[in-house]
């Protein structure tokens, strides 16, 4: 009978485990490592500080709580996620490339991050 209980309750705990990582995706998609909610965040990060000179100094944009006046408000011009990415590896006008501090990833995080925050198209 012990051992009976013991088998039960490795498949219980067998069955938990298995149900947890199934149903993850479904409860917890937003927040997985590298999911969109993930790249946002990292996008955000990036707007508001983590790049040299970070965004926010320069651009308006209010998810970010950004109110520089240098470069055009991102709420107004509205940008799609191509134009941020060219923006922000080749620079524009006064604003200079980031092709050098920034990787891949991290342009292609904060281009999603402003599309998104700024109501551009995706």
């Amino acid at each position: 009978m012990p051992e009976l209980r013991r088998l039960l309750a490795a498949l219980g705990l067998a069955a938990t485990v298995v149900g947890f990582f199934c149903c993850a995706p479904v409860f917890g998609a937003a927040s997985a490592p590298g999911g969109d909610d993930a790249q946002l965040g990292e996008g955000r990060a990036l707007f508001t500080g983590g790049a040299t000179p970070p965004c926010a100094i320069c651009h308006t944009l209010k998810d970010a709580g950004a109110t520089g006046s240098v470069g055009p408000s991102l709420d107004e011009v509205r940008p799609d996620e191509e134009r941020v990415r060219a923006a922000v590896r080749g620079g524009i006008g006064a604003m200079p490339s980031f092709a050098a501090t920034l990787t891949d990833a991290q342009i292609r995080a904060v281009a999603r991050y402003v599309a998104r925050a700024s109501g551009g198209a995706g």
